[in-house]
C-alpha cells in the first residue's frame, strides 16, 4: 500500500514540474512529459504480461521442479539411511557369524584335541603295557635260561672233555666219571656265574 502511493506521489510530481524536465531542446524525447502517459502505459503493459507469464507460467514450474527435487533427495537420504541400517545390520551379522565361527572352530579343535590326547595316552598305555609284557616275558626267557644254562654247560663240558680225552690220550673214559668232575666244578664256581 504504501509502495503504491510513494509510486503516485512520484508520478504526480513528474506531470507538475513539466519545465523542470523538459528536454525538448536537449534532444532526449523520453523525458518529454508528453509522452510519459504513453511511456507510463507501455512500461504497465509490458511487465504486466511478463509478471503474468512468470507467476502464471514460469514461477510455477520452477516451484514445481524445485519441490520435485527436494522430495527426490529427501526420498534418497532416506533410502541411504535404510540402506546404512541394512548395512549395518549385515554387518553385525557378518561379525556375529565369524565370532560363532571361530568359536566353534576353536571348541572343534579343543574336541579334537582332547581326543586326539586320549588315543596317544591309549596307546601309551597299551605299548607301555604292551612292553612290560614283553619285559617280563623276556626275564622270564632270561631266568629260564640261567636255571638251564648249568645243566646245558655241564652236559656240553661232559661232551667235550670225553672227545678230547679220547682225542688226546686215545681212551674213552666213562661219562659217569666225567660228570662227577664237572659238577664238582660247576658247584664251585656257581657263586661266579650268578654274578656276571
Amino acid at each position: 500500500m504504501i509502495k503504491k502511493i510513494f509510486f503516485y506521489l512520484i508520478f504526480l510530481s513528474f506531470l507538475f514540474l513539466k519545465e523542470a524536465f523538459a528536454a525538448e531542446s536537449g534532444g532526449m524525447p523520453q523525458l518529454d512529459p508528453e509522452f510519459w502517459v504513453s511511456q507510463i502505459v507501455w512500461l504497465t503493459l509490458t511487465f504486466g504480461i511478463l509478471y503474468i507469464v512468470l507467476s502464471k507460467l514460469i514461477l510455477p514450474k520452477i516451484s514445481t521442479n524445485l519441490e520435485i527435487r527436494k522430495l527426490k533427495i529427501l526420498e534418497n537420504i532416506n533410502a541411504a539411511e535404510k540402506y546404512r541400517e541394512e548395512s549395518e545390520k549385515k554387518i553385525n551379522e557378518y561379525n556375529k557369524i565369524i565370532q560363532d565361527s571361530k568359536s566353534e572352530a576353536k571348541n572343534y579343535f579343543n574336541q579334537e584335541r582332547k581326543k586326539i590326547l586320549k588315543d596317544i595316552a591309549k596307546k601309551k598305555e597299551s605299548s607301555d603295557n604292551d612292553l612290560n609284557e614283553e619285559i617280563k616275558k623276556a626275564e622270564i626267557e632270561i631266568q629260564n635260561l640261567k636255571n638251564k644254562a648249568p645243566e646245558k654247560i655241564n652236559k656240553i663240558a661232559i661232551e667235550t672233555s670225553g672227545d678230547l680225552i679220547h682225542k688226546l690220550i686215545g681212551v674213552e673214559v666213562n661219562n659217569s666219571s666225567i660228570s662227577a668232575i664237572v659238577d664238582d666244578l660247576s658247584k664251585k664256581n656257581k657263586d661266579n656265574y650268578y654274578d656276571n
